[in-house]
């Protein structure tokens, strides 16, 4: 990989989730205290994000595998995305907010397997180069955050903000797309069934036991990310920290320092011991928001935003090199979707549908929140896949030659079968 083409890939990974990060993490409080939804309401409308995520192995199946280079199709989806964040950011209520970011999400989602994508694509040796460059993403998330809290959108009610900075954000990545370097698609011209048009070919994928139970392993690990996502910046605004939004970036910083020792951490650990990590980080996490608070226990809850790096990458980041590696090259886009319909996509839908009524529930009557319940029912679900995972998951260094036919994959890491 040249020089040019690591810095086009860092700037493509910055932007990419600079936008996501811009207005997703404070998502719940804009809804709650701008347009006055309810918990179920954040709920549904972070449940966008999971039917983006369903729909998007079809878009990348369907089109970036056969028929549009992959920087073609991400430029044009920002760009449709940037007028769509602006429409959110002037939607005076919730009903006429929805459509806007369910539209956004279902053209944004793709866009997170293309960028994967696009980025293996120019790349020898993906679990050596690709941290390197996925980083330059949570530093843009960081960058998102500490912009937020800086500017103290929170605190003042500024956080329609947040909409047109990642607006803007999204237009800048939509041009940008068109320099990168050229992804054709990989199976243009070839003849396919209708199950191969939508992307289903990566399916195959589930004929390796272990690889089934990662992937459901992935979609159950998500019912409690969506506690995370929907209501971690309304419960730090509720129990008084300031610049909530800046200071759940450490999550992002820890994430970084991390994703840094990915390489060193997989050779030593292997896929096993690195996925079960990241979900026992889930379990400690939720426990230490839990029993935290904006005083005495002020640490825990700095704790438990810094568990970010360990639950993200050891699990998230693992399981998509580890998908790239079993799915082979015909294949990268569609089983990169794949997996984001598990973590992004399932799992989160029925996550935000649950955690949604579960924090409408524990609401007490003085309009607070019983958060300490809120935060050990996703506890107790982590604990559950956890203990599952290490008992079903079995994990071995090479894959038969059979594995290496039926997938397509030319292993250069641990495998499992």
């Amino acid at each position: 990989m040249t020089a040019t083409t690591r810095i086009k890939l860092s700037i493509m990974m910055f932007l990419e989730f600079f936008i996501w990060g811009a207005w997703f993490v404070t998502l719940g409080t804009y809804l709650l205290r701008n347009l006055s939804a309810t918990g179920t309401q954040v709920g549904v409308a972070f449940l966008t994000q999971s039917i983006g995520a369903i729909v998007a192995p079809f878009i990348i199946g369907l089109i970036a595998d056969r028929f549009f280079s992959a920087q073609k199709i991400l430029g044009v989806l920002h760009l449709a995305g940037a007028a769509l964040l602006w429409r959110a950011s002037q939607s005076p209520d919730f009903g006429s907010f929805y459509p806007n970011i369910l539209t956004y999400m279902v053209l944004y989602m793709p866009t997170l397997a293309l960028v994967n994508s696009i980025a293996f694509r120019q790349m020898q040796d993906p679990q050596k180069e690709f941290a390197t460059i996925r980083v330059l993403g949570t530093l843009g998330w960081i960058v998102a955050g500490l912009t937020i809290g800086w500017l103290n959108w929170e605190q003042s009610g500024s956080l329609q903000a947040t909409f047109l900075m990642a607006a803007g954000a999204s237009a800048l990545l939509g041009l940008f797309s068109f320099t990168l370097p050229a992804t054709p698609p990989v199976k243009s011209g070839q003849s396919s069934s209708l199950g191969d048009m939508l992307g289903l070919d990566a399916i195959g994928l589930l004929k390796n036991r272990s690889y089934l139970i990662f992937f459901l392993a992935s979609i159950a690990i998500c019912i409690p990310l969506a506690f995370y996502y929907g209501f971690t910046n309304p419960f730090l605004n509720e129990v008084g920290m300031k610049k909530a939004a800046g200071v759940q970036s450490l999550g992002q910083v820890s994430e970084v320092l991390f994703m840094l020792l990915i390489p060193v951490l997989f050779s030593r650990l292997g896929v096993k011991k690195m996925l079960a990590i990241g979900m026992l980080a889930w379990v400690l996490r939720y426990v230490l928001f839990a029993y935290g608070n904006g005083e005495s226990n002020y640490w825990m809850l700095i704790a438990g935003i810094v568990l970010h790096g360990i639950c993200y990458d050891f699990f998230f980041v693992t399981g998509q090199i580890y998908t790239d590696n079993l799915a082979g090259e015909r294949f990268k886009s569609s089983a990169q979707g794949f997996i984001t319909l598990a973590t992004y996509g399932v799992g989160m839908l029925i996550g935000t549908l649950l955690s949604g009524r579960i924090f409408d529930a524990y609401q007490t009557p003085e309009g607070t929140h019983d958060w300490r319940m809120i935060w050990l029912i996703p506890a107790g679900i982590a604990v559950v896949v956890l203990l599952l995972f290490l008992l079903l998951f079995k994990e071995r260094k090479t894959a038969p030659a059979s594995d290496t036919v039926a997938y397509g994959a030319a292993p250069s890491m641990a495998q499992a079968n």
